[in-house]
């Protein structure tokens, strides 16, 4: 990261300093299927699971979605607590036991069905500070703890919106404030506009990357 840039990320947190000394918020590292994440790391799903009913149903709900990745979540912590925007709105919910099993989340989240797909690190290759980096990830979870309760963004074209959240809008909203933008301008061809609409595909695609199942080494959806 160039000097100037890390110049911009600090004059943010001083413009947010006192929040910081209001509303402390710790760092807290969790892991999920042997992936690790640390508080502000985004959590990937891709909608459905093959061997329940509901899960049938947003297999077919993903097929609208470019990309394989069709849902994401924030992780905060402690222990598996996680923020999301979905069918409830914005809310909090708990991953038990570093197992996500969607189907017995369904209390907290409502009949939003989802497969643990992998963890994307908004953070990692940038060459921050650790004093830095601590408070990027605290931001982040203050913002999203500050938007519980807010209903659901059906206007995905309006990504700029902090009245109302869909799943990659909120860590959308969360990361550019901090100076990190995720829209990288994934489109639709056939529909104009759509760059607009901030895509999980893309934040996972932005970002460095580790997959559940393939997680001996880091990767990046960016040529390397």
């Amino acid at each position: 990261m160039s000097t100037s840039r890390k110049r911009k990320l600090r004059a943010i947190f001083v413009i947010t300093d006192n929040a910081y000394k209001t509303y402390k918020i710790m760092t807290h590292t969790y892991t999920i299927h042997n992936l690790t994440l640390r508080t502000g790391d985004i959590i990937c799903t891709t909608n459905g699971k093959p061997d329940i009913l509901p899960g049938e149903f947003w297999r077919l709900v993903g097929r609208l979605v470019p990309g394989d990745v069709d849902h994401v979540a924030v992780y905060l912590g402690p222990d598996g607590r996680c923020a999301e925007a979905g069918a409830r709105g914005v809310i909090t919910f708990e991953v038990h036991d570093g197992l996500w099993e969607a189907e017995h989340m369904m209390r907290e989240r409502g009949h939003l069905v989802d497969t643990f797909y992998g963890v994307a690190y908004p953070l990692a290759g940038r060459g921050l500070s650790p004093e830095l980096e601590e408070q990027i990830r605290t931001d982040i979870a203050h913002f999203c703890l500050s938007q519980i309760g807010k209903p659901y963004n059906l206007n995905f074209l309006d990504s700029d919106s902090e009245k109302e959240f869909y799943c990659s809008q909120l860590a959308y909203r969360a990361y550019l404030r901090c100076g990190i933008n995720l829209n990288t301008g994934l489109s639709i061809e056939s529909l104009p506009g759509t760059n607009r609409i901030v895509y999980p595909q893309e934040i996972w695609e932005g970002c460095i990357h580790r997959m559940a199942e393939q997680n001996d080494q880091l990767s990046t959806g960016l040529t390397q």
